[in-house]
């Protein structure tokens, strides 16, 4: 498994949100360097972000979840086009970061 997972779930349907685009940057010199990018599959995860065996340094890391195109494809008008969420790398242990998402709201947790 890799060390960074994600699960998008549409609350506001109470399903996996499935063909969400996810873009996983590093922070590192004063900028954001892209490291790895990927598509939710139709359970609203992305298994394997990460290529097999990569392992994330300690540092600050966000995630970019392209949360308007998976909306305009059903149509509906979403206060939030894109949710990052930053966070931050202790350890080589797994981090699971979900997104509990609907048009007008969104909450995320460290999961395990």
């Amino acid at each position: 498994m890799s060390q960074l997972t994600t699960h998008v779930l549409d609350t506001s349907i109470g399903k996996p949100a499935a063909e969400v685009s996810i873009t996983l940057q590093h922070y590192h010199s004063n900028s954001w360097a892209i490291m790895a990018s990927g598509m939710t599959n139709s359970d609203g995860r992305i298994g394997e972000l990460l290529p097999p065996g990569k392992v994330l340094t300690h540092g600050k890391y966000r995630m970019i979840f392209d949360t308007g195109a998976y909306f305009k494809r059903q149509d509906i008008k979403t206060f939030y086009p894109e949710v990052i969420i930053e966070f931050q790398i202790f350890d080589e242990s797994h981090y699971h970061i979900p997104l509990l998402l609907s048009p007008f709201g969104y909450s995320t947790y460290r999961g395990s």
